[in-house]
């Protein structure tokens, strides 16, 4: 059985994208012209890595129900190391 690759597997092939040159400008100033493929190799991986985070939790509150916004919102003030009053809500 032939499986594709994982993101970040398999051999470098070349594409071509669009960008607005404001944005080539941005990203080459950030990464040097040699960094530019690795850096938006690990951007798509991120994205992607995101996407399927968003499917599994939809998926889940379809299945389960919503999460409940203030006790999400307890949990995000954890996350940013704002401990105050949130030991109520978590």
């Amino acid at each position: 059985m032939v499986t594709s690759p994982a993101p970040g597997e398999g051999p470098v092939r070349p594409m071509s994208v669009s960008l607005h040159e404001g944005t080539i400008a941005a990203l080459r100033a950030r990464t040097g012209k040699r960094g530019v493929s690795a850096y938006v190799e690990a951007l798509i991986q991120r994205q992607l890595e995101r996407d399927r985070l968003h499917e599994l939790i939809t998926d889940a509150e379809a299945e389960h129900f919503p999460a409940d916004p203030a006790a999400v919102e307890a949990k995000r003030a954890i996350l940013r190391g704002d401990t105050a009053g949130s030991a109520d809500a978590a």
